[in-house]
């Protein structure tokens, strides 16, 4: 009976779907031709129930069976066990259940929620809201934010600040150069992530490389690999979002009225709320059943774990230098161009960084023969970033379109390439990138009189303007100060407090006047200096007529030389 039931379950994982009395004949008929027709066979009951005490239960999908069953053939019966901070990290994506309003306009939009879970601790390292999706350079940023500590905000009590026993807060806010809140910071070595395409791309591969982690994908229709991360995703809506105004609810029979009239907060202010509790909240909350092998019947918190590791193996006080924010932007391998610097996306980009090597070949071969690396932001194509090979010092170069004083609203690169097509379908061939300037701004939305704009505009055009602004105010917030442009430097969890939005009546005079400001720029080059006013009508005939009676003053000079 042995034999045949294996047969039958090998057969059955190859044919389709079968019920257990299907089953039930071909064991009937295994046995039959393989032992006679007097073998004896139990009866249906009992073949049912020695079934599914081997082979589990049947309810699943047959394509989600044969998978199981392949994945149980090459199992090594071993299972990772994890036993210190950092080790495993899941990191994974949903779409918020609370409705925000964008900064631009204040319409209620919906953000994805990426969050980085450590698993041995639960502590959520770290989380970024984005608006509409997120790319591969936010989960880049996200896995920056895992090894950078969390910077104390001013709102923030003494019960916040760093306090694990071991490391002083003194010391690690020396090292950071700031007060650092109680939240566990650590180089990643292994993420766990999900199967999108923005966890699948050449970006994340070099980011991988950069930072010294292995970012591996979740198995497929295995929910072991990424169950911490889910089930944290569960408690925090239990926790905290169900309360908040504007929660959509699980289904769409359970939504309330109007969720979208009942969004108040801010992607800004939702930020800041889920950075304060998961401090103040979440890193203190007692575990039901994540306890450690060690003390199964103890109570136990992110935090209390987190110190436990540091008593047991120590914590390395690593901080990454600034420069890890260029490291770990998208990479262009292009030529420098003598005079006009280099062409990325097409844009141009230059500055006195180039030059040096503007008529000198790089030492690279093969496919980068003669190429420069430069690292773009795709958030903000102001600038792009420039390692000098010598001194290995970073430059910033700015599009050469920008205009030296006034300030551009924030585009992206799909603003770009919607120039680009209005500027073959207008047949123009401009010389340089000064002359897209008007173009992108026409398209941005400078030139629309601000009573028009929420009449012109659709949802989805305004909040693909509120996006550019949220991606613009985020780049500028993960760059380091010493970048030239101005900015701060962001907090671990994604929050931004030196950046202030526009609202969009600020952002339509901010168009109309970067439209002003070029238009003076060019008027201003082409005359470099003010032309002295023409003469008034009829005053060179008067200048060079005999008859002309001379002024006062005139006849005066006259008399005295008499």
């Amino acid at each position: 009976m042995r034999e045949a039931l294996f047969a039958v379950r090998a057969e059955t994982l190859h044919r389709s779907k079968l019920s257990a009395k299907d089953r039930e004949r071909l064991i009937h008929q295994y046995v039959r031709e393989t032992f006679g027709p007097d073998e004896p066979v139990p009866s249906y009951q009992t073949l049912r129930v020695v079934w599914q005490e081997w082979f589990g239960s049947t309810g699943a999908r047959q394509r989600y069976a044969r998978s199981a069953a392949r994945a149980q053939e090459v199992a090594t019966g071993k299972h990772v066990v994890v036993h210190r901070p950092g080790q495993v990290v899941a990191l994974d994506t949903t779409i918020l259940p609370v409705k925000v309003r964008e900064h631009a306009f204040g319409d209620p939009v919906s953000v994805h929620l990426t969050l980085a879970l450590d698993v041995y601790t639960h502590s959520i390292v770290a989380f970024r809201l984005t608006l509409v999706s997120d790319t591969s350079i936010d989960v880049s940023m996200v896995l920056r934010d895992v090894m950078m500590p969390l910077p104390m905000r001013p709102d923030r009590g003494e019960e916040m600040e760093w306090a694990y026993p071991g490391v002083p807060a003194t010391l690690v806010a020396d090292f950071a150069g700031h007060k650092v809140a109680g939240l566990p910071f650590f180089a990643p070595e292994t993420v766990t992530t999900g199967h999108g395409s923005v966890y699948k791309n050449h970006h994340l591969i070099e980011v991988q490389r950069v930072i010294g982690a292995n970012i591996r994908p979740a198995r497929v229709l295995r929910p072991t690999d990424k169950q911490a991360v889910e089930r944290a995703f569960g408690a925090i809506q239990s926790l905290l979002f169900r309360i908040l105004p504007g929660y959509q609810g699980v289904d769409a029979a359970d939504r309330g009225v109007d969720p979208e009239g009942d969004a108040v907060l801010t992607i800004a202010e939702m930020e800041h709320l889920i950075a304060t509790w998961i401090v103040r909240v979440w890193q203190n909350r007692r575990f039901g059943s994540y306890a450690p092998s060690w003390d199964p019947g103890g109570d136990h918190s992110p935090n209390s774990l987190f110190a436990a590791s540091m008593a047991q193996g120590g914590f390395a006080l690593q901080i990454p230098r600034p420069e890890l924010y260029y490291q770990l932007l998208p990479t262009h391998r292009v030529m420098i161009h003598g005079k006009r610097g280099v062409k990325i996306k097409n844009l141009w980009y230059n500055g006195d960084a180039l030059d040096e090597y503007r008529f000198m070949p790089s030492r690279r071969g093969g496919v980068a023969k003669n190429k420069y690396v430069f690292h773009r932001d795709p958030r903000d194509p102001c600038f792009v970033f420039f390692q000098d090979p010598r001194t290995h010092d970073w430059h910033t170069l700015r599009w050469t379109g920008l205009p030296s004083e006034g300030e551009v609203p924030a585009f992206s690169d799909a603003r770009v390439r919607e120039v680009m097509r209005e500027v073959r379908s207008r047949g123009l061939a401009p010389k340089s990138d000064a002359e897209l300037l008007p173009l992108l701004l026409e398209l941005i939305g400078g030139n629309i009189p601000v009573e028009q704009w929420p009449a012109r505009l659709t949802k989805s055009q305004r909040i693909e303007h509120a996006r550019e602004m949220a991606q613009a105010a985020a780049a500028a917030a993960d760059r380091p100060p010493t970048a030239g442009t101005g900015a701060g430097k962001r907090a671990a969890t994604g929050e931004a407090d030196n950046v202030v939005p526009l609202r969009w009546r600020e952002r339509a005079r901010q168009g109309q006047a970067a439209v002003d400001d070029e238009r003076r720029r060019r008027r201003e080059k082409a005359v470099p200096e003010r032309p002295a006013p023409p003469p008034a009508l009829g005053q060179r005939l008067r200048e060079r007529s005999l008859l002309a009676l001379p002024e006062e003053d005139e006849r005066e000079d006259i008399e005295g030389e008499l």
